[in-house]
């Protein structure tokens, strides 16, 4: 009796997951563009408008990696469950996707279906692509088979351990959180409100960095409409997306012209662009038209604040500037500050324009959350190339200092001159620091790591 008890819940137990993979796979079909689609990848105008829509869709940044070709995949992105690696998406008919017709092409873009009917991971963005008209899909596919050059480059497998590597969940996943839906623009919205609204939720895709993420790895909101989750700020790959909605710590005090400057250049007088966004800035925002630009600008403007987060924050007088002139140095984070930071920084924490950016109101560095400022502290960072300023600069890496040391030296700048923000702690240090060692390195052709 008790064999039998083992073999009926091994039974019932199968026929769960039979009865899911077959549901999925129903999904699947019943998801799939219709196979008779197709494009013709010769047409030259057509590609050429799919050049500008890879840029807008920054296809290069995820599926590139440094010193190898555009498009054969290896990034390494790092999920709470494992590291997953980007695919090679050139027209090379073995590893890439030249065999996709585009059927196929449209399915992997729009609804997250491989050729071979599996799930893509959500780290595409294709709930964010879904809302992505017909014929920006069909110049997409005829620029990838017609201008991008095919490279011979394997896909790598994952770390995510079984059972979470299983892919047929993801087919529930898909019908739960990126079902098939089209681009709503805001309610009263003028032709530059309404393009903005466009680029940023669909093929700019800013929401799957700087909207937070559910239990089950879903963007909280894909748009205003799904509620005031969405652009609120998230963490990604250990930097913190920031707001960008209407708050003090979003971007209440950035005029339009100061968020299309910093989307064309990586920098302002104020900021200069770190981590993620530095690939965004160098591989697509930089390459976006003037127009594009201002209508993302105007369009993030409109966007209130986040509920219950501070519009302005309160008057607080500056009194580092003259204490750090004066010789005064109140705590131990002040010496580190004074010997390692304040030749680029200053005194005052302005640092110089378009050159070293500020660090006194910078709001990455009085964010609540502070993965960013400790991160960049330890790693460095390195401002991106973007064609219209002399030079990129770099900011060194401070990991040779202790995580107190670290520690004392971020609570001083968070603190200083009038920025306003909570202690961190040394172990958060650590953690950061356990982090980045344990990040595991891109892949280049031939299957070589990084």
């Amino acid at each position: 009796m008790k064999h039998f008890g083992i073999k009926a819940v091994a039974l019932v137990a199968l026929l769960g997951i039979g009865g899911g993979i077959g549901g999925a796979h129903l999904l699947t079909a019943i998801r799939k563009t219709d196979a008779t689609a197709a494009v013709d990848p010769q047409d030259r105008r057509l590609a050429e408008a799919g050049a500008y829509l890879a840029r807008t869709a920054d296809c290069v940044a995820c599926h590139s990696v440094p010193g190898d070709k555009p498009f054969a995949g290896g990034l390494a992105m790092q999920t709470p469950v494992g590291t997953i690696y980007s695919s090679n998406i050139t027209p090379d008919k073995a590893s890439g996707i030249g065999a996709y017709s585009y059927a196929d092409f449209k399915n992997a873009v729009q609804y997250g279906i491989r050729k071979d009917g599996a799930a893509l991971y959500p780290a595409m963005p294709y709930p964010s692509y879904a809302i992505m008209p017909d014929r920006d899909i069909q110049a997409l596919y005829a620029y990838f088979m017609s201008q991008v050059e095919p490279v011979e480059k394997p896909s790598a497998d994952s770390t995510i351990p079984w059972p979470l590597n299983m892919r047929w969940p993801m087919a529930w996943w898909q019908l739960l959180f990126a079902g098939k839906r089209d681009f709503a623009a805001p309610a009263g919205a003028d032709e530059q409100i309404r393009r903005g609204a466009y680029l940023v939720e669909g093929p700019g895709h800013c929401g799957a960095c700087h909207t937070p993420r559910g239990l089950a790895y879903q963007e909280k909101a894909l748009s205003m409409a799904d509620g005031d989750a969405f652009l609120s700020g998230a963490v990604i790959d250990g930097w913190r997306a920031k707001s960008l909605r209407g708050e003090a710590r979003g971007l209440a005090s950035w005029s339009a012209a100061d968020i299309a400057l910093f989307l064309k250049t990586g920098r302002t007088d104020r900021v200069a662009v770190f981590g993620a966004m530095a690939d965004v800035v160098e591989h697509s925002t930089r390459y976006f038209t003037d127009d594009d630009l201002a209508s993302i600008a105007a369009y993030l403007k409109k966007l209130p604040p986040v509920p219950g987060k501070a519009p302005v924050f309160p008057a607080k007088a500056d009194d580092t500037t003259a204490s750090l002139l004066a010789g005064r140095y109140d705590s131990r984070g002040a010496v580190i500050y004074m010997e390692h930071c304040v030749i680029c920084h200053r005194a005052d924490g302005r640092g110089m324009p378009r050159i070293f950016p500020a660090l006194a109101g910078n709001s990455a560095i009085f964010a609540q959350n502070p993965q960013s400022i400790i991160q960049i502290t330890l790693e460095g960072g390195r401002m991106p190339a973007n064609g219209h300023d002399a030079m990129a600069f770099a900011m060194p890496r401070f990991n040779h200092l202790s995580d107190q040391d670290i520690t004392d030296v971020i609570n001083f700048i968070r603190t200083a001159w009038t920025n306003q923000a909570p202690p961190i702690a040394s172990d958060e240090v650590a953690h950061i620091r356990g982090f980045l060692a344990s990040k595991k390195p891109n892949i280049v052709s031939g299957g070589k790591h990084e």
